[in-house]
């Protein structure tokens, strides 16, 4: 199948349609607490970790405990919490690889409902380290597993990769929130990741469930985002998020101050539509807030 974007064509590849069939079933099981979400894309630059870090602290602000597990080497979600990754003592790294308790390595955050369990620039050898270790791809699932209880929720923040670490996340998860930036090249390489997500159910996740896709740097006034949001809605249906994350200089800015926007300022428009996002994940899983 094809549409067009202004006279350019984008091809709906044969890949996107048997994995959009296949989990399309698993769409919004509800959860009990401490559901653990996977923010995901492989593609970079679409809002995951501006995603995790914004919708971790609108739950936090609903006073729902939440926590962050940064499981991207560049810890940009660490640093976004106001957490020095240089200061980081033990991290994911040290939970998946050397089997360190994760209360050892949770930290807190100026929210008494929002911890951290950080990342490190060492992660980056998790996945050759762990190359030969049995059950390599549980070892995210088996550090969380006794967190899960203490928590009402958990995101994952994830690399943009499909490697290794990724799939420790999506293992571990229950659900996965997939990112989608309001542009032209917006639904390049999804059907790689739908794929993935599928091969996860098939072998190592079948409870793994489409929490939803999330637009994101949406702006009202370009012709383009509009008919990106129209062709993914009329395509994903009920999959795709009510929720349109806008490009907004708050969202950009906060992480610089090392807080989430709702922090840095709470009445802007991209820290009001990430509350907005919370909200209907709440919503959509009968949780309800404080």
């Amino acid at each position: 199948m094809v549409f067009a974007f202004f006279g350019f064509e984008f091809r709906w590849t044969l890949d996107i349609f048997v994995s959009l069939s296949f989990l399309r079933v698993k769409h919004f099981e509800v959860s009990t607490m401490g559901k653990i979400i996977a923010i995901a894309n492989q593609k970079g630059g679409v809002g995951k970790t501006t995603s995790a870090i914004n919708l971790a602290a609108s739950l936090a602000a609903l006073e729902l405990k939440t926590l962050i597990v940064d499981a991207d080497p560049q810890a940009n979600a660490t640093s976004g919490v106001g957490i020095n990754p240089k200061d980081v003592e033990a991290s994911i790294y040290e939970c998946m690889v050397d089997n360190v308790d994760p209360y050892d390595c949770i930290v807190k955050t100026d929210n008494k409902y929002l911890d951290l369990l950080p990342s490190h620039i060492d992660l980056v050898g998790a996945e050759v380290e762990m190359v030969s270790i049995n059950q390599r791809e549980n070892k995210m699932k088996a550090a969380l597993a006794d967190v899960k209880k203490e928590y009402d929720f958990i995101i994952i923040d994830c690399s943009p990769s499909l490697g290794l670490i990724t799939v420790n996340a999506l293992t571990a998860a229950d659900s996965i929130i997939i990112p989608v930036q309001c542009e032209y090249f917006a639904l390049e390489g999804l059907g790689k990741l739908l794929n993935t997500i599928k091969i996860i159910q098939n072998r190592l996740n079948p409870d793994l469930a489409i929490e939803g896709i999330l637009l994101t740097m949406y702006d009202l006034r370009l012709n383009l985002s509009n008919q990106v949001v129209e062709e993914v809605k009329t395509h994903f249906k009920s999959m795709v998020f009510s929720t349109l994350i806008p490009r907004n200089i708050k969202l950009s800015e906060s992480p610089s101050f090392g807080v989430p926007a709702i922090s840095h300022d709470a009445e802007s428009k991209g820290a009001l539509a990430y509350l907005n996002l919370a909200k209907e994940i709440l919503e959509k899983n009968q949780v309800e807030a404080a």
